[in-house]
This record gives structure tokens, C-alpha cells and sequence, in this order.
């Protein structure tokens, strides 16, 4: 078992590299993607394409007037980062879940980062099956869905504990 310096330990690796891939990956996608055509792999169940997503998920909100979108996407992430970061402090002891809001917020972080400087996110992973398809993402929004996945299964299990 670790010691709660050992837990720190790892939940601030765990954040370090998952921000680490996610710039390293977005590099190389603006280096190599931008302006080419979508590479094809695994009989088009992945696509690599370059995309500048000024919104959310899924690009929700990149038509609002860009004060707005400036106001929620920089001010209110950088709160709710903030916050998650405050509980997962707290919370250090309740290991799982503290993992979990750790690739959250590393994910958050790294896709806040980019749209304060650059007012966008660069995403350039698309996965599918025939006319199937996800949107265009990029590692840190995995880093979120698989932080919020693993806070569910983690409060799940929790829960059926405390029964």
C-alpha cells in the first residue's frame, strides 16, 4: 500500500504525462496534419486529420460570439479545473477517484492551455466503422472520458461497499 506522499507521487506523474502525450500529440498532428488530407488506418476504423476546434466537446458551443465563448471556455474551465483539483486534494486517501479527477483535469488542463493561447483545440483523432464515426478528438478529451468513466465505476464499487 502506498503512503499518501507515494499516492501524490503518482497522481502527479499520472497528470504530468498525461499532459505530456496530449502537447506531444497535438505537435505532431500540427506538424503533419495541417492543410493534408486524412490518413486512413486499420481499414478506416481510424482516421488521423487535422481539425481546430474552437468549442466544446464536440465543437458544442464554436459558433457563440467569441467574448462569450472566451468567458465559458477560459474563465468557468479554469474554475471547475481549479475545483476538481481542490476535492482531488482533499480526497487524496479515496485512491480511484482521485485517479479518476486527476485525467480530468490533466486532460482539461492540457485543452484549457490551448485555447487560452490559441483560442482553439487541436484535435485529429476520428475512429468508426463504416458510417459510424465519432467526432474529431485528441488525448486529453480521452483523458476526460476515460477520468469521468473511471470516477462512475469508482463510486459504483463505493458505494456497493458501504451496503
Amino acid at each position: 500500500m502506498l503512503s499518501r506522499a507515494g499516492k501524490t507521487a503518482v497522481l502527479l506523474l499520472l497528470v504530468a504525462a498525461t499532459i505530456g502525450c496530449d502537447r506531444v500529440t497535438k505537435h505532431i498532428a500540427t506538424e503533419n496534419l495541417a492543410g493534408a488530407p486524412a490518413q486512413s488506418f486499420l481499414g478506416d476504423t481510424l482516421r488521423l486529420t487535422y481539425a481546430e476546434n474552437r468549442g466544446g466537446f464536440l465543437s458544442l458551443g464554436a459558433d457563440m460570439p467569441p467574448a462569450l465563448r472566451t468567458a465559458i471556455f477560459s474563465v468557468v474551465t479554469a474554475i471547475v479545473l481549479l475545483a476538481l483539483t481542490a476535492w482531488a486534494w482533499r480526497h487524496r486517501s479515496r485512491t480511484w477517484h482521485t485517479a479518476a479527477v486527476a485525467l480530468f483535469v490533466a486532460g482539461g488542463a492540457s485543452n484549457w492551455v490551448d485555447r487560452v493561447k490559441d483560442g482553439h483545440v487541436v484535435d485529429f483523432l476520428n475512429l468508426g466503422v463504416g458510417w459510424l464515426r465519432t467526432g474529431v478528438f485528441n488525448v486529453a478529451d480521452v483523458a476526460i472520458m476515460l477520468g469521468a468513466a473511471l470516477f462512475v465505476i469508482a463510486e459504483i464499487r463505493s458505494s456497493a461497499e458501504r451496503r
